[in-house]
């Protein structure tokens, strides 16, 4: 579990960063002019601060996102306060499958490489809703949206691995969140289910999948031989537009553990390290917080558990996408 004192001193960990370290002290000396990156949820909080970063480091960012305008005001400030930043955005609703597949085809098409891609995104806390494709929208958007959007991007970015020589990266966010899920993880038989639905489980339901599907899919990378890793991360708490469905219990919450609490550039760190330090180079599989490894609970590293969710995600896209054709 998370160390307590690191977390309130931001002493640094075995990495020499800890819950302190800001995106931009992580990065510092990185060169990044190489890079093609994707970050889900680049328009504000701490995707913004990601997709700042590195472009700041000199990659080619393309920040994802649904609200356009959102979109465009952030690549005009990163581009106020960068000029040579190389920023571009795209039109993506992760709890649509529609939207997902229409964005990976649309960045396809353009002939990039891919190098990193950030699953950032995330919803939290809302009360019981459907997707469009009538899929639990927490689980729909934290974990499905981005398990197809990755495989969809999977191949561009092995392919861009094998011409470059660069390794390539994924990284999933999580959160300490995927602690307080339902019993035995994933309701898989009950996902649509209102009468058992609960904010705060269905949300920890959602940050367990990123877990497990970050393990799973390093572990068919590597049977593979891809050279391409995964790691899933925990940001920290921060106070974002991610909090708005439960903003009061939030800031109750917030006053009385002030000290747990980082700042956007602290919560933008471990994504950061995840998807650009060197040290990191070949490390795949992992859980990360304050940019140092960390073991998540035993439901977390489940194989078994993994491969169903894999099986399971598979198909419930399949299904979705089925029944749009018909209606």
């Amino acid at each position: 579990m998370v160390n307590f004192f690191t977390l309130l001193t931001g002493y640094p960990g075995a990495s020499g960063f800890g819950s302190g370290t800001t995106a931009e002290q992580v990065t510092q000396g990185i060169d990044a002019s190489n890079l093609t990156a994707i970050v889900t949820g680049g328009s504000s909080g701490i995707g913004l601060e990601t997709a700042r970063v590195l472009a700041l480091r000199n990659a080619h960012v393309f920040i994802a996102a649904r609200n356009m305008s959102a979109a465009n005001e952030a690549k005009q400030l990163i581009l106020a306060q960068n000029k040579s930043a190389r920023i571009d955005i795209l039109n993506l609703d992760l709890c649509s499958i529609k939207s997902v597949t229409e964005c990976a085809h649309h960045f396809l098409s353009l002939n990039l490489p891919l190098n990193i891609l950030i699953n950032n995104a995330g919803i939290m806390f809302c009360p019981f809703q459907l997707s469009e494709d009538g899929v639990e929208l927490q689980f729909a958007t934290n974990h499905l949206g981005h398990f197809l959007f990755t495989n969809l991007l999977l191949n561009k970015m092995k392919q861009t691995a094998k011409v470059t020589g660069i390794q390539g990266r994924i990284v999933i966010l999580s959160s300490i969140a995927h602690v307080h899920t339902y019993p035995g993880g994933i309701i898989f038989d009950k996902i649509n289910d209102e009468n058992s639905y609960s904010d705060k489980r269905a949300y920890g339901q959602s940050k367990l999948a990123n877990v497990l599907h970050a393990n799973e899919l390093s572990r068919r990378l590597k049977a593979e031989g891809a050279n391409v890793t995964v790691n899933s991360i925990h940001p920290g708490l921060i106070m974002t537009n991610l909090m708005k469905h439960s903003y009061f219990l939030i800031r109750f919450i917030n006053l009385l553990t002030r000290l747990l609490w980082k700042s956007v550039p602290q919560g933008a760190a471990t994504t950061c390290y995840a998807a650009l330090h060197p040290s990191l180079k070949g490390e795949t599989g992992k859980y990360f917080v304050d940019c140092n490894e960390l073991e998540p609970i035993a439901l977390a590293k489940d194989e078994a558990l993994a491969k169903k969710l894999w099986d399971f995600s598979e198909d419930l896209v399949k299904s979705a996408s089925k029944l749009k054709q018909i209606n």
